[in-house]
């Protein structure tokens, strides 16, 4: 039966301060983890003013493209301690900026999943997500990744259990009280674990001060909450997990997937 050690990391970033916000941020990884997931924008910080200021603190993030400065650091993290490192990132291709999620391993490969469903300011700062929801293998296991907002379209968290996901990376800056409980739904519905990773802190650089709810925490496809830490401390919610829990059967009778009656839904 598998079990991995897994941590969603809380953080209060400085706007900007890159190299700052990593230390702190890796300093945080607990020992001999299989899995952390990062907060949403993790190194940059959350409340950009303009898209002249993200396009200046994204990198290129693809595969084959050159790591930039944070992409760098995630890499020689992962190699020195032998974790999986999911991370929000500020992303640039060409013209383009994406609220992307950096998945990186040990060996020095890396995925990338661009955020699809744009919150608030994020709709003029950066371009919705244009690449499939996809399942990814990472430390043994089968991982997809969402980034925040994504939580409240149930359609996200459903397409990935259904592509095979035992896991959701899910990297935030949480400021609405209700992704906490609400991933507990996702799930439970799903048979799945996951991992939300948010911030603290307050970011007052528009005319829209943001208070981040912290909460970060691993849920259990039992909609149990295996760890997690308050609305102020940073730190690391740790948890031991059994991927035998993802079996989709919740009765004798009964699998979460194969009593789907979809023809009746659209």
């Amino acid at each position: 039966m598998k079990k991995l050690q897994v941590a969603s990391i809380q953080n209060n970033p400085v706007f900007g301060e890159i190299r700052h916000n990593l230390h702190d941020l890796l300093g945080l990884l607990p020992p001999q983890c299989d899995l952390a997931v990062l907060p949403e924008l993790c190194a940059t910080g959350y409340q950009f003013r303009d898209r002249d200021e993200v396009m200046d603190l994204a990198e290129s993030l693809l595969p084959d493209s050159e790591p930039g400065p944070i992409t760098t650091r995630l890499l020689e993290a992962a190699r020195a301690t032998g974790t999986t490192i999911v991370a929000g990132v500020a992303e640039r291709d060409g013209d383009k900026a994406y609220n992307s999620a950096l998945l990186v391993r040990p060996d020095g490969s890396r995925e990338v999943y661009r955020k699809l469903h744009l919150f608030l300011d994020e709709k003029r700062l950066f371009d919705p997500g244009d690449r499939p929801l996809e399942v990814v293998e990472a430390c043994g296991v089968k991982l997809g990744m969402m980034v925040c907002f994504d939580w409240i379209f149930p359609e996200v968290a459903r397409t990935l259990a259904l592509r095979g996901a035992q896991i959701l990376a899910h990297p935030s800056n949480l400021v609405l009280p209700f992704a906490p409980d609400a991933m507990k739904t996702r799930c439970l519905e799903n048979r799945v674990f996951a991992l939300t990773a948010n911030r603290v802190g307050r970011e007052c650089r528009t005319d829209t001060p943001l208070e981040f709810i912290g909460l970060s925490q691993v849920m259990s496809p039992r909609g149990q909450r295996l760890a997690s830490l308050d609305r102020t401390e940073t730190g690391a919610a740790v948890a031991t997990i059994e991927l035998a829990q993802t079996d989709k059967k919740i009765t004798a009778a009964n699998d979460v997937f194969a009593d789907r009656r979809p023809e009746f839904y659209w």
